[in-house]
């Protein structure tokens, strides 16, 4: 293997100020997501990742200057040496941190500062909401160890939170969202969905040797203003003039999908609730809840006609709606 300060292209006496700015330069050329047609950008990323983890850890680094260690951070003294961890030890095993915009990744070695450096890189993992890839893997782009030692790993799985307008979701209707590494996609909702629904994106999260991880999508189902979730159907409260509910007759009533006419029969009254079928959140097994119109009468305030027509009206002051309750 070639020699690690020649693999990061600087001189053998750089301090660590140029050792982190030429690895940051490379790190940005060669990553996976920018070279998917050239895997020998993918295994060169590996290499100068390596490269950067042992000589960033200022005691490995000391040891390979004298020789104790090879690029690999094994012993290259047969007899009388045993490097922190012991013979073979390595890479120093993983350490868990935080990386952009929450998203844990795992990395090898004791001394790299990946995190600040990935974020600067390629930005923030999460959209929408703090919290954390699950399922959160090793490495940068999901190198958690090199020189054989370790099986190329797959890259870090990115959770993001989409908020989904309330009729949107009752609709399903497609969600656009743009991922971390700025490609845009339309997300079909499922079946069923509910604030909590968690989406997988197989192969949209971090880029690794042995494949991309996938993207985590939780969603939140925004509350509307003037529709209510039931169970699988909507509520909505619909005001009607007296002349409406007296009579009856067609009304406009909204609904998750636009507006449309509801019968309201004569004689209605406050409270009475009509059914729209198929009108509300989609169910798993294909069938769909339905929209509960409850009619509220809307008497108009300070009307003079109307309190002289009630007024007279001696038939309905004698009558007691509320015989039902006992009282």
């Amino acid at each position: 293997m070639a020699d690690l300060y020649q693999q990061l292209n600087v001189a053998r006496g750089a301090d660590d100020a140029e050792i982190k700015k030429a690895y940051r330069k490379l790190a940005k050329e060669l990553h996976p997501d920018r070279n998917k047609d050239n895997p020998k950008a993918s295994e060169r990323f590996a290499e100068v990742t390596a490269a950067y983890d042992l000589l960033s850890d200022k005691d490995k680094r000391a040891q390979y200057d004298r020789g104790e260690i090879d690029e690999q951070g094994n012993p290259r003294a047969p007899f009388g040496f045993s490097p922190r961890g012991g013979p073979g030890a390595g890479g120093g095993g993983f350490r868990r941190g935080a990386g952009p915009g929450g998203v844990q990744f795992e990395f090898g070695g004791g001394g790299a500062d990946f995190g600040d450096i990935f974020e600067g890189l390629f930005g923030g993992g999460q959209r929408g909401g703090p919290g954390s890839g699950p399922g959160a893997g090793p490495g940068p782009g999901g190198f958690g160890g090199f020189g054989g030692r370790q099986a190329p790993q797959r890259g870090s799985d990115v959770a993001y939170r989409l908020a989904v307008p309330f009729d949107e979701a009752a609709a399903l209707k497609p969600q656009r969202i743009t991922l971390a590494a700025g490609k845009t996609i339309d997300l079909k909702l499922p079946s069923g969905l509910e604030s909590g629904t968690q989406m997988r994106l197989s192969g949209q999260g971090e880029a690794g040797p042995a494949g991309a991880g996938d993207a985590i999508v939780t969603i939140d189902i925004a509350p509307h203003r003037f529709f209510r979730r039931e169970g699988d159907d909507v509520r909505l409260d619909l005001p009607v003039t007296l002349v409406e509910a007296v009579e009856g007759g067609k009304v406009k009533v909204p609904t998750v999908e636009g507006a449309v006419m509801l019968s309201v029969p004569p004689g209605s009254t406050s409270g009475k609730v009509l059914r729209l079928k198929g009108r509300g959140f989609h169910r798993k097994g294909g069938e769909r809840g339905d929209q509960l119109v409850t009619l509220i009468v809307d008497v108009p305030a300070d009307d003079a006609a109307l309190k002289a027509f009630v007024s007279g009206w001696e038939d309905e002051r004698r009558r007691n709606p509320r015989a039902g309750l006992g009282v």
